[in-house]
C-alpha cells in the first residue's frame, strides 16, 4: 500500500509530525522523501529529542524502515551527511543516483538575487538555481558525487519490489499546495510543483500505485516570507475573531515582542520557520484554499495539526471523546466544507499526541 502525505497550505502544516506518527504506528517497509529539497524543514521528535530535518525523511523515527530519497529531490551533500550522522541512519538511508546535487554556485546565485531574496523570500539554499540547471541539462547528479557513493540506490526499483511484495510505502512531501509553481500563489512559490502527483513522479511510481493521499492542514494558516494570504489576521480585523483576540490578549500579558497583533500572536504560538527562523505570518483557517488543495491533490483523508494551539483543552489528547465540543465543531466544519474526512488530529508535538480515526 502506498500513502502520500502532502501539505495543503503554505508549508509548515506539521507533515513531519504526521509522518513520524504513521511511521511508528503502521511500520512501513519504506519511507520515501519527495518534494523540492533542503529549502523545506520538518520538525520531528524522537525519544523526547527535537530534530529539524531538511533531507532525511521524518519517518527515520522507525528504526526498521528503509529510508529513500527520490530522484526529484535536490540533495545538499553536506547537509545530508550531517543529518545521517545526527539521526544515526547510515546503512538504511539511500539516494536515487539521478538526484540533482546542489553546488555552491547554486547557493550563491540564490542568495545573490535581490528578486528571489527580497521579493519572493527564498531560503537561499540554492534550490531554484539547481532546478534551473537540471532543466538546462547542466546539473551534477548524485552518482557523480564521490561523497554520496555509499548511499546510491535505484529508488523506483526498490519501491516497486516492496509494492509487489505487498509491503507498505509512505511518501513524505515537502512545502505545501500554495507554494506549487503551477497551482500556488505565483510568483511567490517554490521552484517546482508540490502536489501529490509530483510526489509520485519524484520517487518514480505511476499514479495507479497510489492508494491514499493524506492532505495535512494546520488548524490555522501560517506563511513564511512574502506572498498573498487571504485570511491574514491584522490589527483591523482581529476583533472579528474571538479566538485570535484571546490569543493576542495572552501574548500581551506575557509581554511578547511584536510590531503588531500578528507578530505577537506568532511569537506566542512559536511560529518561526524551521529553515529560515523567520517569523511566520498567521491567519484564520482558509476553507477555500483547503478545498481546492484537496481537489487537485486527490485527497482521500485529512490530517489536522496544531489543534491544541487554538484549543488548549485538546493538548496531548489521544481519544475522540476527550476532545471538547468546540474543537469537534471545527473539525466537522472542515469536513463539510472540504468534502473529505478528517482521520488524524494532532494534539501536541510528540508522535503519540494524536487522535487516529483511520479505518485499519
Amino acid at each position: 500500500m502506498v500513502t502520500i502525505v502532502v501539505g495543503g497550505q503554505f508549508g509548515d502544516e506539521g507533515k513531519g509530525k504526521i509522518v513520524s506518527y504513521i511511521a511508528q504506528k503502521d511500520n512501513p517497509e519504506i519511507i520515501a522523501r519527495a518534494g523540492v529539497g533542503p529549502n523545506a524543514g520538518h520538525t520531528v521528535y524522537k525519544n523526547g529529542k527535537k530534530f529539524g530535518l531538511r533531507m532525511i525523511p521524518c519517518g527515520f523515527v522507525n528504526d526498521d524502515s528503509k529510508l529513500l530519497i527520490g530522484a526529484g529531490v535536490l540533495v545538499d551533500t553536506e547537509r545530508f551527511l550531517e543529518e545521517v550522522e545526527i539521526t544515526g541512519t547510515k546503512g538504511r538511508i539511500f539516494i536515487d543516483e539521478r538526484c540533482t546535487v546542489i553546488e555552491q554556485k547554486h547557493r550563491d546565485a540564490d542568495a545573490g538575487s535581490s528578486f528571489l531574496k527580497n521579493k519572493i523570500g527564498t531560503t537561499g539554499r540554492g534550490c531554484g538555481p539547481a532546478n534551473a540547471d537540471r532543466v538546462n541539462r547542466t546539473a551534477k547528479l548524485a552518482r557523480d558525487e564521490p561523497a554520496l557513493s555509499a548511499y546510491i540506490a535505484d529508488v523506483p526499483l526498490e519501491i516497486d519490489k516492496t509494492i509487489k511484495a505487498g509491503g507498505d510505502v509512505i511518501v513524505e512531501c515537502s512545502q505545501g499546495f500554495g507554494l506549487s509553481v503551477y497551482y500556488g500563489t505565483y510568483p511567490y512559490v517554490t521552484s517546482k510543483d508540490t502536489t501529490a502527483s509530483m510526489a509520485a513522479v519524484d520517487i518514480g511510481i505511476g499514479p495507479t500505485k497510489v492508494d491514499d493521499v493524506i492532505i495535512i492542514y494546520k488548524a490555522y494558516m501560517t506563511r513564511v516570507g512574502e506572498g498573498p494570504m487571504q485570511s491574514l489576521i491584522t490589527d483591523e480585523n482581529i476583533s472579528k475573531y474571538p479566538i485570535w483576540a484571546g490569543l493576542l490578549e495572552k501574548a500581551e500579558k506575557q509581554g511578547l515582542p511584536g510590531a503588531n497583533a500578528n507578530e505577537k500572536i506568532a511569537e506566542l504560538l512559536g511560529e518561526k520557520g524551521t529553515v529560515t527562523k523567520r517569523l511566520r505570518r498567521v491567519g484564520n483557517f482558509d476553507f477555500e484554499l483547503a478545498k481546492r488543495a484537496a481537489m487537485i491533490n486527490g485527497a482521500t483523508q485529512i490530517g489536522v495539526t496544531c489543534i491544541d494551539k487554538i484549543f488548549p483543552e485538546c493538548y496531548r489528547k489521544q481519544h475522540l471523546e476527550d476532545l471538547p465540543k468546540k474543537c469537534m465543531d471545527f473539525i466537522r466544519l472542515i469536513e463539510k466544507k472540504v468534502g473529505v474526512s478528517v482521520t488524524l488530529i494532532s494534539t501536541g508535538p510528540e508522535p503519540e499526541d494524536i487522535v487516529d480515526l483511520r479505518k485499519v
